[in-house]
């Protein structure tokens, strides 16, 4: 049943809109702002299905990262040489994007450094043969001619157990997910951007100068444009698209007085992921562990993945330690066969930008830049 508007609301809300963005994440308020950079004039509204942005924008692990060694290793194998780092371009080029439009000091940045750690010496020596090559290959797009390199030094200071060898990424860091979000959800809104919580775009139709767009709790509208930015949630408005759901499963500890290590760490080829909040770890992943159970939008928590978190905290990160796991949670990735973002024209009045491949944060804002000159060229 249509919600009846009253005056006020079609007036102030749902009149005269020259672009609908659904998605309220880092590619949905960065495609919104640089639409607004480049004509100021355009009368724009983003449509978020959740109190919060509800995939994994507000649910991320906070990495500022671009590939570890073996995740290099792994898409090539898969992937031809040059879009692999091409890729890694986009990522890292998405991560001076964002510093660049949010401040390192308002989002907490910090470059502790990225690492990899190893319990395994044949996929610790295959990645450490691959460091020379990796390193020139990134000379040009990093600026520095050493961006991996053997961190084994380390190990005893941080106080893991079981961990062989570690091979460090100068380039990477870490950054409050909350706090960035805070930003640019501020910044949306000090630009003229009305951003609408609870409103889940399930249908559109295409007109002649336009679309009508119809939403779960009943709201109807018409807009010129509609950009999806919904990543992990896509499919519910892009059946045919290559992107489907990826249920990330995090936990975070308690303080943990004198904490041994600052820094992003990788596990199992990226399939495991940890590092410091403070003094707190904040651990997560587990999804290789059973893929076909974790394709999915649904949140809940599940045991098999919770309780190899909790033996690899206890058992691998933090030996030794007493601790106390204060949250648990998931969020929703956008993934695909391929791991290059989807920016396209859907079709007549419709785009989409989705697909961040558990990257947003490195590659929300150029990919959101990516999507709102398409959108541009076509108005």
């Amino acid at each position: 049943m249509p919600v009846q508007l009253s005056f006020w609301e079609q007036d102030r809300y749902f009149s005269n809109l020259d672009i609908v963005i659904a998605g309220s994440g880092i590619v949905g308020l960065n495609a919104a702002l640089c639409l607004k950079e480049k004509n100021p004039k355009l009368n724009i509204l983003i449509a978020e299905r959740g109190a919060l942005p509800s995939g994994a924008s507000t649910k991320n692990a906070g990495f500022a990262c671009f590939g570890s060694v073996s995740e290099l290793i792994d898409d090539l194998s898969r992937m031809p040489e040059d879009e692999v780092f091409s890729l890694v371009e986009k990522r890292f080029r998405g991560l001076q994007k964002l510093r660049s439009r949010i401040s390192d000091g308002v989002m907490c940045f910090e470059n502790n450094g990225g690492y990899e750690v190893f319990d395994d010496e044949m996929n610790y020596r295959e990645c450490l043969e691959k460091i020379p090559g990796f390193n020139s290959q990134l000379k040009s797009i990093i600026g520095s001619s050493e961006t991996y390199k053997n961190a084994d030094e380390k190990i005893p200071a941080f106080g893991f157990a079981n961990v062989k060898h570690m091979i460090v990424c100068t380039a990477e860091g870490q950054i409050d997910t909350g706090r960035m979000m805070e930003a640019l959800i501020e910044k949306a809104k000090s630009a003229g951007i009305k951003i609408l919580n609870g409103l889940h775009i399930t249908k559109f139709e295409t007109e002649s100068n336009g679309l009508f767009i119809q939403t779960e709790n009943g709201y109807a509208f018409r807009t010129r444009k509609l950009l999806i930015c919904t990543n992990g949630f896509a499919k519910q408005l892009l059946p045919l698209e290559d992107v489907q759901p990826a249920r990330a499963q995090v936990l975070i500890t308690a303080p943990i007085p004198n904490l041994k290590f600052k820094g992003t760490f990788h596990y199992d080829k990226g399939y495991y992921y940890f590092r410091n909040v403070g003094n707190r770890v904040l651990f997560g992943g587990g999804r290789n562990l059973d893929f076909k159970t974790e394709n999915t939008s649904d949140h809940s928590l599940t045991p098999l993945i919770q309780n190899k978190l909790d033996e690899l905290l206890s058992g691998m990160i933090l030996p030794d330690t007493d601790f106390t796991v204060e949250q648990r949670w998931a969020g929703t990735m956008g993934v695909g066969a391929k791991k290059e973002p989807i920016v396209k024209k859907i079709q007549e009045h419709v785009y989409c930008a989705v697909r961040m491949g558990g990257m947003g944060v490195a590659l929300g804002s150029l990919t959101g830049e990516e999507a709102a000159e398409l959108v541009i060229e076509n108005l």
